[in-house]
């Protein structure tokens, strides 16, 4: 079995809704996962638009989220999931504007993808000082058992 990733509150390749981005309450969506790998020791989530800052002609990727140390018993995250709220030893990284936690969808121009990335890892890693997701990639680097992703887009109304 395969590990998935989907979302109560869109659908894959589906409108992420407005309440989940700037435009909105910009707080974070609904996430489930299942098909978990049994030797995963903790679960990594990045949430990035690689279409910034147009989709005509991305010139980076931009990350929306970092969380890393989910416990592997964990097969959720609730809508609008605060730090004080997260599970277990869940951490999390900097996002692109230089902050810690969710920052929702807010394109300049165009439809953007916004790509939900869970991996299994075999390891649990050390508290890494809220790093940038080419951190956290660098840390997991020889260590994904698997790995799922859900796609959403947005587009400013």
């Amino acid at each position: 079995m395969s590990m998935s990733l989907t979302s109560a509150d869109f659908v894959h390749q589906g409108e992420i809704p407005q309440q989940f981005t700037c435009q909105g309450d910009d707080s974070s969506p609904a996430l489930s996962w299942s098909g978990v790998p049994a030797p995963t020791k903790s679960l990594v989530l990045i949430v990035d638009d690689p279409d910034a800052p147009d989709p005509a002609k991305p010139k980076m990727t931009w990350v929306h989220w970092v969380l890393y140390n989910i416990p592997p018993t964990v097969s959720e995250l609730p809508q609008a999931v605060a730090a004080s709220n997260l599970p277990g030893s869940t951490l999390q990284g900097k996002n692109d504007w230089n902050r810690i936690g969710y920052g929702g969808p807010c394109p300049p121009i165009g439809r953007h993808r916004y790509f939900h990335k869970l991996y299994a890892l075999d390891i649990e890693l050390p508290d890494l000082n809220q790093p940038s997701k080419a951190q956290l990639e660098a840390a997991m680097k020889g260590h994904i058992l698997a790995q799922a992703e859900l796609i959403g887009t947005y587009q400013k109304h």
